[in-house]
């Protein structure tokens, strides 16, 4: 099989101006998503950016094959594919799994099934079979971020064919309608397949991970790319084209949208899913167009200097980025994940990412992607000219007058096979040490699972005969005493679930009703059902921060319900989520309104002693959970100091 000419026929172009900056533009998004807390909460749309790119210029590339050739060499374009993004994805793979191997503990739980995906291109539909969550930021799933390489993979396998079928349309228009009616379908269904993201997390991590809900994007670019044939030189394309001044200005505005976005966007948010997405697409697309602009200065000032090189490596630091930083996080797991220093862990991972990313292009990427395996000393030397840039984080960067060569291929092949199959065998090893080492549960699971047993044994036990006490007439005791057990109901969420055991041991008695992933939101219908069958305690407590915002209103309708006689004691919040500080505040806050409302302050309780949590640093085990039993223990004997009528009365004052 022949192979691409080594310079583009007439009429058409190499590459197209500006990729490399809107390649850098969606890493850095990415980035700062995953690596700096709070620092771009809608980072995710990163990934949709180079969506849009990838199946903008994918099409492009088959078009001008199709034109220039008279037809779309399918094998050509999918071993293309393969030298491009195989040779990295194996070696962040095979690393990744190796150091786990060598670290252990919940950073390897379901390492089988991400291996699985990874090598079958298939990693987000596993996810979905498997129940994984992406809203969940703390989980150690090593290679979650593969999933947006699949659903590429996916459209590099499928789109071909279908693309060659399309071009027997008649009409340009007719060609350009089928991918735009498949974007607006897929887009409509990842609005109802998402819900309410805050209450079914679930059910938004499947509509984000799924190659029919999130495949907009692609469809959206590959739409673009047969509209105007971007790899026509501009004089054998549409005339009459908008002043430079003016596209220059689209392009600012498109990208200062797109980090307008970033910075307001939530994933567990309804409008991410429900149009978010769908405007990042949107403002991707007037983006090319407005760079692909022959007078304008834009395209060629981003894709110079750092963001050039950025986005030139944009592939490498996408691969790396994720699985250095949950590393990073399950060798240090005492570090906070907050604040000052989530920053800085994530800053290290960052400097620890570029250069894996810098090296992987020069030494691995580049030669591979240019000379096929001969680059590795392996099999017949081939010229293969670069084709043009593929702009998603797999993309490759194309010639550019200037560029430095190519790495040549080595002198000793022998010595560069020998060093390929010695790291190939390394890596190999370390996957396979990986799987045989990975736990069959992370620690946050064994401990909420332990939480669960002990509530439920406690529910089989039968209630004990009690005779009744004699009468005894005793002048009562000035001092007032710690309410006991069966005066106390705790509502609460996986942190307290995980707790219950070292709870009913400070509090035999007590009434617990924890489960996973409950909000604060839940509070006011718990806490009437328990009344309308009344068995809703005299001191309440609360645990119900960890999984999402609180607002004051709704603990205004917890005291409500409460009434004058009963006591309130709310948790505070140990999760490293972008959410966390503010509930605290509120709950510091509301419980310095009322003296009759106690704050147990677990976050400070915790913070010292992060090593006593799972991995994920929220769940306790048996040591972090007599902590938090300790915080309540706290609150409840405060509460207990304070005059209780007299106090209510105060409060309405």
């Amino acid at each position: 099989m022949s192979s691409s000419p080594a310079t583009p026929p007439i009429g058409t172009r190499a590459r197209l101006p500006g990729l490399d900056g809107v390649r850098a533009l969606a890493v850095v998004l990415v980035l700062a998503y995953h690596l700096v807390p709070g620092l771009a909460p809608g980072g995710f749309v990163g990934v949709d950016v180079f969506l849009v790119v990838s199946g903008y210029l994918i099409t492009a590339l088959l078009l001008a094959e199709h034109a220039r050739e008279g037809g779309i060499r399918l094998g050509r374009f999918w071993r293309r594919r393969a030298r491009r993004l195989l040779p990295a994805l194996l070696l962040v793979v095979g690393a990744s799994a190796g150091v786990a191997a060598l670290i252990g503990g919940d950073v390897l739980v379901g390492i089988d099934w991400q291996l699985l995906g990874a090598a079958t291109f298939s990693s987000n539909w596993v996810a979905i079979a498997q129940g994984a969550s992406y809203l969940d930021q703390t989980s150690p799933e090593l290679l979650r971020h593969l999933w947006s390489l699949a659903v590429e993979e996916q459209f590099y396998l499928l789109w071909p064919l279908a693309l060659a079928g399309l071009l027997v349309l008649p009409r340009r228009w007719m060609r350009v309608a089928v991918p735009v009616a498949l974007a607006v379908a897929s887009a409509v269904a990842m609005g109802l397949v998402a819900g309410d993201p805050a209450a079914d997390g679930a059910a938004a991590s499947s509509a984000y991970f799924s190659t029919l809900t999130h495949g907009f994007g692609l469809l959206v670019g590959a739409g673009l790319a047969l509209a105007r044939r971007p790899l026509a030189l501009p004089a054998d394309r549409a005339a009459g084209r908008i002043p430079a001044a003016v596209a220059d200005a689209g392009a600012i505005t498109a990208a200062v949208g797109i980090v307008a976005l970033a910075s307001i966007l939530a994933i567990d948010g309804a409008a991410a899913y429900r149009g978010g997405m769908v405007a990042v697409v949107l403002l991707t697309a007037v983006l090319l167009l407005a760079l692909d602009h022959p007078g304008g200065r834009v395209a060629p000032l981003i894709d110079r200097g750092p963001a050039g090189w950025v986005g030139e490596r944009s592939y490498g630091l996408y691969l790396w980025h994720w699985p250095v930083v949950v590393l990073l996080g399950a060798a240090l797991p005492g570090i906070d994940r907050t604040g000052a220093t989530g920053w800085m862990l994530g800053l290290l991972a960052l400097a620890i990412s570029l250069p894996l990313a810098a090296g992987s292009y020069r030494w691995l990427e580049q030669p591979v992607r240019r000379h096929g395996l001969a680059a590795l000393g392996v099999g017949r030397r081939a010229e293969v000219a670069p084709s043009p840039a593929a702009g998603s984080p797999s993309g490759a960067p194309s010639p550019a007058a200037g560029a430095p060569a190519p790495a040549p291929i080595a002198r000793r092949p022998w010595a560069v096979a020998l060093v390929a199959t010695a790291v190939t065998a390394l890596l190999l090893a370390g996957t396979t040490a990986a799987v045989v080492r990975a736990p069959a549960e992370s620690q946050a699971a064994a401990a909420i699972l332990a939480g669960q047993t002990a509530l439920d044994e406690l529910e089989r036990r039968p209630a004990p005969t009690v005779p009744p006490e004699p009468l005894v007439l005793t002048a009562p005791s000035p001092a007032p005493t710690v309410p006991p057990g069966d005066e106390i109901i705790a509502i609460g969420d996986s942190v307290m679930l995980a707790s219950a055991p070292a709870l009913q041991e400070r509090f035999p008695g007590i009434l617990i009703d924890a489960a996973v992933s409950r909000q604060m939101r839940a509070a006011p219908d718990l806490l009437r059902g328990y009344a309308a069958a009344g068995e809703l305690r005299s001191t309440v407590v609360l645990g119900l921060g960890t999984n999402g915002p609180i607002d004051a209103a709704t603990l205004d309708e917890v005291r409500r319900i409460l009434g004058p006689s009963r006591t309130l004691v709310l948790v505070s919040a140990q999760a490293p989520r972008d959410w966390t500080p503010g509930v605290n505040g509120e709950l510091t806050t509301f419980a310095a309104r009322f003296r009759a409302v106690e704050l147990a302050d677990w976050r400070s309780a915790i913070e010292p002693q992060l090593a006593l949590l799972a991995g994920d640093q929220i769940h306790p085990g048996s040591a972090g959970a007599r902590v938090y039993a300790d915080a309540v223990d706290g609150a409840v004997r405060r509460l207990t100091a304070l005059p209780r009528f007299q106090d209510y009365l105060a409060d309405l004052s």
